[in-house]
């Protein structure tokens, strides 16, 4: 057993029928597909409600359930796709790969953010633009930890949270710290949060804290108002982007299987909207996908829309990149 296979656990069912992942194969690939389960381990009573222990571990199963619904799309990917123009899967143009899922360890959270790491970097290495299923929000800081000297980049978030808290109960690397973290990152030069709305963990002080470096925080209200394209001038403009997509930031009508449920959330055309203009801002690199909890969604809605956030993204920057 190599190294590589160490850190991951295949998985029998690929994401779109695409191909496993291997190191001497997935070299060049256009888009690699990461599962990393990760859950954090918060003490007891930080959960706010009575959330049952299947429903806040649920993003854990949420990279087979995202896998599972995108075999709805696996036939059909060489068709044209209206929201991108054009037909990106078409002729073999899009190199993708599926990686499986890195492994989980609910008694060593730090390993098991180490061995993600060490993942994203090692397909990152390859030249390849990572697509990170989640897990909870915590996810994307070892996701963002693998961009080292890579930057600088701005993050772009959409969440109808902050997630700027230092720590929680001495936990400082859990879905409520995400951004707080990536703050922290030397290549991390901006950041803009889309979608903020309701309640969540952050108080004045992380608000406070996330303006003061600099983050551009903007409310559902905002998007409403004003529509996905004015918002999008007041991303900061950067080399490269990375996109944090929190299923909770788009309304819970159209995205129920979330945990804290939100009203007011982003529509699809708003966030498919945002992502054809930040690929046209700049170049995107890196996404993730995170804080969807399969026991609590319908009909499979909100990982049907996932996988057609998630494919939008990889057409869009396909065609962009041009002809194969």
């Amino acid at each position: 057993m190599n190294r590589e296979d160490d850190w991951r656990v295949r998985k029998p069912k690929t994401f779109g029928g695409f191909p496993q992942w291997e190191k001497e194969t997935g070299a060049g690939a256009d888009f690699v597909i990461i599962g990393v389960p990760f859950v954090t381990s918060y003490p007891s009573g930080h959960l706010t409600g009575p959330v049952p222990a299947e429903v806040a571990a649920g993003p854990g199963k949420a990279p087979d359930a995202l896998r599972e619904a995108s075999q709805d799309f696996a036939s059909i990917l060489a068709h044209y796709d209206f929201e991108v123009e054009g037909e990106p899967f078409a002729g073999g143009a899009v190199k993708v790969f599926d990686y499986g899922d890195v492994r989980m360890d609910r008694e060593d959270p730090e390993g098991s953010q180490r061995r993600a790491t060490e993942a994203v970097r090692t397909v990152l290495a390859q030249g390849t633009v990572p697509i990170v299923l989640g897990g909870d929000h915590a996810t994307t800081i070892p996701s963002l930890r693998a961009f080292e000297g890579r930057g600088p980049l701005c993050v772009v978030q959409i969440d109808a949270h902050l997630d700027w808290r230092d720590e929680i109960s001495g936990v400082r690397n859990g879905f409520s710290s995400s951004m707080r973290r990536a703050s922290e990152m030397p290549w991390i030069q901006s950041m803009a949060q889309i979608g903020l709305r309701g309640y969540g963990s952050a108080r004045k002080q992380e608000v406070e804290a996330a303006r003061a470096f600099g983050s551009v925080l903007v409310r559902a209200e905002e998007v409403h108002e004003a529509g996905a394209r004015d918002v999008l001038e007041k991303v900061p403009p950067a080399e490269a982007y990375y996109l944090t997509i929190d299923i909770d930031g788009l309304d819970p009508a159209i995205a129920p299987g979330v945990i804290y449920p939100s009203h007011g959330g982003l529509s699809y055309y708003q966030v498919a909207q945002v992502m054809r203009g930040l690929t046209a801002k700049g170049s995107v690199i890196g996404m993730d996908m995170v804080e969807i909890a399969p026991a609590m969604d319908l009909n499979r809605r909100t990982c049907l829309l996932a996988v057609r956030l998630i494919l939008s993204l990889m057409g869009l920057l396909r065609l962009k990149k041009g002809p194969a």
